[in-house]
């Protein structure tokens, strides 16, 4: 039996008492206390994992002037907050035992546009490619590029001084920031700007005096001191805050890379620049990763935007990931030696004839170094969508790593050390050589042109010795660093790192840091630890030494983790917080900000719930084998009806927390691809609902839901008195109140065997089909019925079953057979084994037949590649059921050509699951139905909200509905509803209750193509 989980460490009295304050003294933002929600932000994209009291969400300035202002009373000055964006940090820089106070939720939007001037103002919660997808109308962009702009927010980048590719010309995030508007520890609103050094030294505001004397008096130190690279020392720039020319001190710069230690940016003036016309990529290919590293110097002097590079370890995951797919053929070499390294060069400008002048004349020297044998290969590349595609393959190189197989995973902590380029390739054959001297792998990847390379040992964290590891390593590759004159952070900042500070700095320019830090935080109150402390202040820095996730997740058992891998490989890269709504990951966070709801988020809250588990010395996963086998499953009604009663009292269990986060998941499926390290919630989802419920009563949806493939049939016999006692006010009020559920859909009538051709409706002949001669079976196709098309949409299967012999094939329909996606998805795992050893039993009957076997729903089809592979592993057998458009695809070319277009066109919106388990398939339709002189354009949306039965949950209605808005009804509202194809039910399902609209499955579009009506 499942045992309540009762430990939660408790908020001390103190932060209650500044909580309970901050409440009634008219915050208006979210205070979040539940354990659920400091475990969300507990972690980031580092090793470390620090549990904050509690978690903020400040809805405007105002909420942040209030929170400081009663942080800077003397009875709370051990009140620690620590601002947070995206979470995105590699070294934990937004990560406290204190108040997280998260910016993004509410805090990010767009405040004023000046295209003329070419400058925009925005809240430091937005996210980057958020402000460029607004720019891009007007042709600016904000410049500074970096791995994780698709989820990092703008004040981020700028408390780390963000930058990445391109930073050659485009420069960092400070280069563009123009003006800030923060709040200090005690409420007060700070406008940054130039102010004249005079007047600075004199100012009766501490921290701008402060600064200005630390930056004018030490500048011969600093200009000695900071090496000449295209990035600096991150922390306080002292370098650039004082301008000697106009004799100027400006705080913008020194609160760029402050890490917000100093003070909380809030809205943030940034100067944009124009988005080049045109762009041009050149992809070399190398047989050795030394070979590309030692050219990047004469692709430098191309004089290009960028140049990046990819080893070995990251070329190989990425070809095992869904991005290659997209990819593969921009990358082309002209011999059989495997390619284990890239360079990617960027032409980019508005001189065409320039820039093709340019990339000429790298293309002559590439000829001869193909000639020569020097590389591999290179292949031009100009049109955006595959530049586009090409950099998503590089930008996912960060999450890829974390995919390696093993305990060990690369891991982040020297991933952005700087040299000037001219070394980088000596530099890192001594950093492998180290690296190699203690056996260890690694990924390396990043910016040669700027001197940067994202290096990433592979350790496992829950040893302690390679604990112990990590900080020899650290402290080897400082002193390497500063052997070439470079610098142990390039780009992402200091966070846990802060304790190398003093070296890189010295000690008189780090007193001048302190010094600063005293000015602004003089308490060590604003994410403390973080860069330097107060000059007064006995309080140490953090440590790279700090607590690790690791050190957790080592109290969970080998075995257990084993058997959780997807929930303990989760890395923190957090892709899973992509804002693009046209991404299918992850709708139930796009929604709701919540980072609960999120791949990353649940992730996190499992791990935590194995290892509460593991201290009372369970283990979930033999627990779950003696439930499905029937032994030791001492729990009965009675005591589920009994804790079940204790859990509406309030009685707490920390399952529920785990619970409520699972209860928002789609079980789409969008993870288990998208996520480069492939977090499948809904794998384990179903695997904790299962446990869950051997404690706690389930609700009656849940078997409605669970054992609709048994019951339908049944109720399919008499649909018109179904849909009639459906249609009732009353029925529907009841099976709200009662079950929970809402807009149950209509049975089919007439039903699909009154629609089927007379020749199909007698009962399925196996027989007949085992005397068919070779040539016959090659021309049948046999149709997996699901039971939602046949029972719900019979018109899609008639059609499709037109559709087949229109196309010269004869159709047989297969007998019903539950598939048992449902029941997985409820957690109902005794029965989906059942169900699927029974159906995969007969599946593989018929695939002694050696016919084709397929199917028209993409969520129950796949259920047969992805679930049942899991759960019958070696026994499942081989038997394939294709979908239509892949048994389409494979007959292509024996179907007739069309004569002469159609005149017709359709727009195709894909199904999430479909998309995340059959990379490509979209493009099948496409290609399909150009055949028949048929244009058809694939619809670039996300989630659609229903994802089975979860839009017809009466508590998650709302969600479902914000979710179909967010692109599914913006697309549809500009195009014509009957050209408009969706090839899952589901989907169809949410247009029709939400649009009144019903689309057609691309196989109806399809017969009518053919049939030329």
């Amino acid at each position: 039996m499942i045992p309540r989980l009762s430990e939660t460490p408790p908020l001390s009295a103190h932060y209650q008492s500044y909580l309970k304050q901050l409440e009634e003294g008219g915050f208006q933002g979210d205070i979040e206390t539940r354990y659920a929600s400091r475990l969300a932000v507990a972690t980031d994209n580092s090793v470390y994992q620090l549990l904050p009291q509690a978690v903020i969400f400040p809805k405007h300035i105002e909420d942040v002037q209030c929170a400081t202002r009663l942080a800077s009373d003397p009875a709370m000055h051990t009140i620690k907050l620590t601002p947070r964006g995206g979470g995105t940090g590699t070294n934990g820089q937004s990560l406290t035992d204190g108040i997280v106070v998260d910016l993004s939720r509410y805090m990010n939007q767009l405040i004023e546009l000046n295209v003329a001037e070419r400058w925009v103002r925005v809240q430091s919660g937005m996210i980057k490619d958020a402000l460029n997808e607004l720019l891009r109308p007007h042709g600016l962009f904000f410049a500074p590029d970096l791995s994780t702009s698709n989820r990092a927010t703008l004040g981020g980048m700028v408390n780390t001084d963000a930058s990445g590719q391109g930073s050659l010309l485009y420069g960092k995030t400070s280069d563009h920031v123009v003006t800030l508007t923060a709040v200090t520890i005690d409420g007060e609103r700070l406008e940054t700007g130039p102010v004249g050094a005079e007047q600075a030294l004199t100012s009766d505001k501490l921290y701008l005096q402060v600064s200005a004397r630390s930056c004018i008096e030490k500048r011969a130190l600093i200009d000695a001191k900071f090496p000449a690279l295209n990035r600096f020392l991150t922390g306080y720039d002292l370098k650039h805050s004082y301008d000697p020319d106009t004799q100027q001190i400006d705080l913008t710069r020194l609160l760029c890379g402050s890490e917000g230690s100093l003070a909380f940016i809030c809205e943030a003036t940034l100067d944009l620049t124009p988005i080049p016309n045109y762009r041009t990529l050149v992809n070399i290919t190398y047989g050795s990763f030394e070979a590309a590293l030692r050219h990047s110097p004469a692709l430098v002097h191309a004089k290009a935007l960028s140049v990046e590079t990819v080893d070995s370890k990251v070329l190989n995951l990425a070809r095992q990931d869904i991005i290659w797919h997209s990819v593969h053929h921009l990358f082309k070499q002209s011999d059989d030696r495997p390619m284990d390294g890239i360079n990617i060069v960027e032409f980019a400008g508005n001189d065409l004839d320039a820039q093709q002048a340019q990339v000429d004349a790298l293309c002559q020297q590439l000829e001869k170094a193909v000639a020569s044998g020097d590389i591999l290969g290179y292949q031009i590349c100009d049109d955006l969508p595959s530049i586009e595609k090409v950099y998503a393959m590089r930008k996912k190189s960060v999450g890829l790593l974390g995919k390696t197989k093993g305990r060990q995973k690369p891991v982040p902590f020297t991933e952005d050390t700087c040299v000037p380029p001219e070394h980088l390739a000596d530099y890192i054959m001594e950093f492998r050589a180290l690296l190699d001297s203690q056996g260890l792998k690694y990924g390396m990847f990043g910016h040669v042109d700027a001197g940067v390379l994202h290096v990433r040992p592979a350790l496992d964290l829950c040893d302690p010795k390679q604990e112990r590891l990590m900080r020899e390593i650290s402290d080897q590759v400082v002193a390497l660093t500063a052997k070439y004159g470079g610098l142990m952070w390039g780009e992402h900042g200091k966070g846990f790192r802060s304790e190398y500070s003093p070296a890189f700095f010295g000690d008189e320019l780090f007193i001048e840091l302190r010094r600063i830090k005293g000015a602004f935080d003089p308490y060590n109150q604003l994410n403390p630890g973080k860069i330097c402390t107060p000059l007064e202040s006995e309080e140490e820095l953090v440590s790279v030494d700090s607590v690790k996730r690791g050190t957790l997740d080592r109290q969970i058992p080998i075995t257990v983790r084993d058997s959780f891998s997807s929930v303990m490989d989760c890395n923190g890269n957090g892709l899973c917080f992509n804002y693009a709504t046209s991404s299918p990951m992850c709708p139930s966070f796009k929604v709701s900000y919540d980072r609960r709801f999120s791949p990353k988020g649940r992730a996190g809250l499992m791990r935590e719930w194995l290892r509460q588990f593991s201290q009372l010395g369970v283990d979930p996963s033999v627990l779950e084998q003696q439930i499905l086998s029937g032994k030791g499953n001492l729990d009965n009604q009675l005591r589920k009806v009994r804790y079940s009663l204790a859990k509406k009292r309030g009685e707490y269990d920390f399952s529920h927390e785990v619970m409520d986060a699972m209860q928002t998941c789609l079980a789409c499926k969008a993870c288990a691809t998208g996520c480069p390290i492939q977090v499948d919630v809904p794998q384990f989802r179903s695997r904790f609902l299962f446990l869950y419920h051997s404690r706690y009563q389930r609700p009656l949806k849940d078997y409605m839901v669970g054992y609709v493939e048994n019951y339908v049939p049944l109720m399919a016999k008499v649909p018109r008195l179904f849909n009639a006692l459906m249609a009732s006010s009353g029925s529907q009020k009841l099976t709200k109140q009662i079950l929970g559920m809402v807009d149950i859909p209509q049975l089919s009538y007439p039903t699909l065997k009154q629609r089927l051709p007379h020749s199909l409706k007698s009962a399925f002949d196996l027989k007949a089909l085992q005397r068919a001669s070779v040539e016959q079976r090659q021309k049948t196709v046999l149709i997996v019925q699901d039971p939602f098309t046949s029972f719900y949409e019979a018109d899609v299967v008639a059609d499709f079953v037109k559709l087949v012999a229109a196309l010269g094939f004869h159709p047989v329909l297969l007998p019903f057979k539950p598939n048992g996606k449902a029941q997985h998805i409820k957690g109902f795992l005794a029965q989906f084994a059942k169900t699927a050893a029974s159906t995969a039993a007969f599946l593989n009957q018929m695939a002694t037949l050696n016919i084709p076997m397929v199917g028209v729903d993409p969520a129950l089809v796949l259920c047969y590649r992805d679930e049942y592979d899991t759960q019958l592993a070696d026994k499942r057998g081989d038997f394939q059921v294709l979908l239509a458009q892949e048994w389409l695809q494979q007959n292509l070319s024996q179907l007739p050509h069309a004569s002469s277009p159609t005149g017709r066109s359709y727009y195709l919106l894909g199904h999430c699951t479909e998309k995340a388990l059959l990379p490509g398939s979209d493009d099948i339709w496409a290609q399909i139905f150009a055949h028949f002189g048929t244009p058809c354009q694939v619809q670039s949306v996300g989630c659609c909200g229903m994802a089975g039965t979860y839009g017809h949950d009466a508590s998650q209605v709302e969600t479902s509905k914000a979710i179909y808005a967010l692109s599914w009804q913006k697309t549809l509202e500009f195009l014509p509803s009957e050209q408009c194809l969706a090839t899952g039910y589901s989907c169809r399902s949410q247009v029709k209750r939400f649009d009144g609209v019903k689309l057609q499955h691309p196989v109806q579009a399809l017969l009518h193509v053919v049939q030329g009506d």
